[in-house]
């Protein structure tokens, strides 16, 4: 295995972590997901397309579930003890999810416990971890006090010898046209910092800060993209083509139409057709409700009363704003100037994937499935936008060559 920069990605999902640390000049080890659905779409990507990966033989080459790993590999986690230099993602977030309810014994979040202790038996010289914005808040009535999660992912860390630092981070501040707030944890080890005195625990949220405009400038991107640079090219008014999916129809380019498009539009598939880009088969009925909202400029509750839905928590978006959080279900946003939803690739776009990035798994999915199965909206909703990824990879890079 080439020592150079090697890291192993935990809760990789469709690998949108993994594509921006590709693009930093990491190569990965494995990659653990426990989704078939999610795990399909990255090894299509990166490890097909990108030969990313250099993995290792005692690991079958598809999804795994940690606890598993822990449980039948632990000797081969310890081999690789000095041969990491990173241990990237945090785990799977709904139980502190300000989205959804937060549930404090959600079994969700037991998977902090084989987190650290995966940590423990590898020991990379860094850590990133990322979570929801709702990590750092403590719950009400659990054992630890209302501790939050990530007081006590910081304490586990220190006591394995990790030197740690916590921070939100507004990813819209960093090229990414979506107002998607998450928390960022960095570890370097002790031992580590030792050898390498100029560097310390701020080093890493220092570089980003530092480094973010020089990087979207060598990109040709802006620093505060919106919605309208994002997906403008993508109208549904380009006229629409027999989907993939048959009874379907499916959304074609136009020119791009800002610097974001082009980026995005770099390395599009041979045949120019848009992947994911299926549009949802609204009734006329709600088709007519959305041109009112349009119309007419609702807010989320001036919609709701309107039209007297109990639990809508629909957003009409806005053509030149990034876009709130997006969630893993479309039906929460009405297009900026078109009576529909959002389709998979406009998903993509707003988390920063190119478009020669293609999803795999169904588009959507609902009732008891929706626990097992992880469709297309729901990959992209719960990834890292690779163009963050990328960059908190340079930075990473950096501290690692002291």
């Amino acid at each position: 295995m080439d020592n150079s920069k090697t890291y192993i990605d935990l809760f990789s999902g469709c690998g949108g972590l993994s594509l921006g640390l590709h693009n930093a000049g990491w190569k990965g080890a494995f990659a653990i997901e426990k989704s078939e659905d999610a795990f399909k779409t990255l090894e299509y990507n990166l490890i097909k397309k990108k030969k990313h990966f250099d993995w290792p033989n005692w690991l079958e080459q598809k999804h795994h579930d940690i606890n598993e790993i822990l449980e039948n590999n632990s000797d081969e986690l310890i081999k690789l003890r000095g041969k990491i230099d990173l241990v990237a993602g945090g785990p799977p977030c709904q139980g502190f999810s300000m989205a959804g309810r937060r549930i404090e014994n959600d079994s969700r979040n037991d998977l902090i416990n084989s987190y650290i202790k995966f940590i423990d038996y590898v020991k990379p010289k860094l850590i990133f971890f990322e979570n929801v914005k709702g990590f750092t808040l403590g719950f009400k009535n659990n054992d630890k006090k209302g501790k939050a999660y990530s007081t006590h992912v910081v304490e586990q860390l220190q006591n394995l010898g990790y030197s740690v630092k916590g921070q939100l981070i507004d990813f819209s501040k960093y090229g990414i046209p979506q107002k998607r707030t998450r928390f960022i944890l960095v570890g370097i080890q002790n031992d580590f910092i030792k050898e390498n005195p100029s560097i310390n625990k701020e080093s890493f949220f220092n570089g980003i800060q530092n480094n973010k405009e020089a990087f979207l400038v060598s990109k040709n991107l802006t620093l505060n993209p919106t919605l309208e640079n994002a997906i403008s090219d993508l109208l549904q008014s380009n006229g629409a083509i027999e989907s993939e999916t048959p009874k379907f129809k499916e959304g074609v380019y136009s020119e791009p139409l800002s610097n974001y498009q082009k980026f995005a539009r770099k390395y599009i598939r041979k045949n120019g057709r848009v992947d994911s880009h299926r549009f949802a088969k609204h009734t006329e009925a709600i088709k007519a409700r959305f041109k009112i909202a349009l119309d007419e400029n609702l807010t989320s509750s001036a919609y709701r009363e309107r039209f007297q839905l109990k639990k809508s928590s629909t957003k009409i978006l806005e053509a030149n704003k990034p876009t709130p959080t997006i969630t893993t279900l479309p039906d929460d946003y009405i297009h900026y100037c078109e009576p529909r939803i959002m389709t998979v690739r406009e998903y993509a776009r707003i988390q920063s994937f190119p478009d020669s990035y293609e999803f795999k798994g169904k588009y959507t999915t609902g009732g008891k499935r929706r626990t097992q199965e992880v469709p297309r909206y729901s990959q992209i909703g719960n990834a890292i936008p690779p163009l963050f990824g990328e960059q908190a990879g340079l930075v990473l890079k950096q501290l690692i060559n002291g």
